[in-house]
């Protein structure tokens, strides 16, 4: 029986190992096999979802050395797709650095930036601490997107 996991081989056994008086469970059944080098070490899937090396303009991590010291000081973005039935879905998520809560999200079969822009008015509209000024990051997913989407402040001199 190739390729027949631990688990089934052990429910298929079962029977007859308290037929024959022996005491051997799942947990020493999988010692015994990882000892005589008989598991079989399943096939890692990876799924290239970025692709960094392109020729669109790569915006560097301006917050590298910063340290968020309150809530909605510092805010990242980031978009990461959902395998479905149907294909692909892409959650657009804005997310407050310092206390990692999602602040504003939208899930879309695309990655128009109207997706992103959506998740990024959720996060203004749901913002408790209006009053004090916020970094928002793009990561690099999406800054090309964000940077064409949203007006950012110009520095002033």
């Amino acid at each position: 029986m190739p390729r027949l996991g631990t688990r089934k081989i052990y429910h298929k056994i079962r029977g007859n190992l308290a037929l024959n008086s022996i005491k051997l469970g799942r947990d020493k059944l999988f010692e015994f096999l990882r000892a005589q080098q008989m598991l079989i070490v399943p096939k890692r899937r990876y799924i290239q979802t970025a692709m960094s090396k392109h020729w669109l303009k790569k915006y560097p991590n301006i917050i590298r050395d910063i340290q968020p010291e309150r809530p909605e000081q510092i805010w990242v973005s980031d978009i990461t797709y959902i395998k479905t039935d149907e294909g692909n879905c892409y959650l657009n998520m804005v997310t407050d650095a310092f206390s990692r809560k999602i602040m504003g999200y939208e899930m879309a079969d695309n990655m128009d930036a109207a997706s992103m822009r959506k998740a990024f008015e959720m996060a203004i509209t749901g913002r408790k601490h209006k009053k004090k000024h916020s970094f928002i990051i793009p990561i690099r997913a999406c800054s090309t997107v964000a940077k064409n989407t949203f007006r950012w402040p110009r520095k002033t001199t």
